[in-house]
């Protein structure tokens, strides 16, 4: 998708000196949107804490054992 935005050059400056591999500001702005998504995705995970329950009878070590 093509599309034109205004950067905050203070904040793409920043962002370049954590990113030495990342040479461009496509680059920068993608991996910046790969990352917020990973995290969203993750914080869904952790607000399934304490709301799933397991069987009486689940036993994950064994389920690890049998691969």
């Amino acid at each position: 998708m093509r599309t034109n935005i205004v950067l905050d050059d203070d904040l793409v400056s920043e962002a370049f000196s954590y990113a030495k591999e990342i040479h461009t500001k496509k680059e920068l702005v993608e991996v910046a949107l790969q990352e917020f998504v990973r995290n969203r995705k993750l914080r869904d995970i952790r607000d399934l804490r304490g709301k799933i329950e397991f069987s009486d009878g689940y036993d994950y070590k064994a389920m690890r054992s049998s691969t």
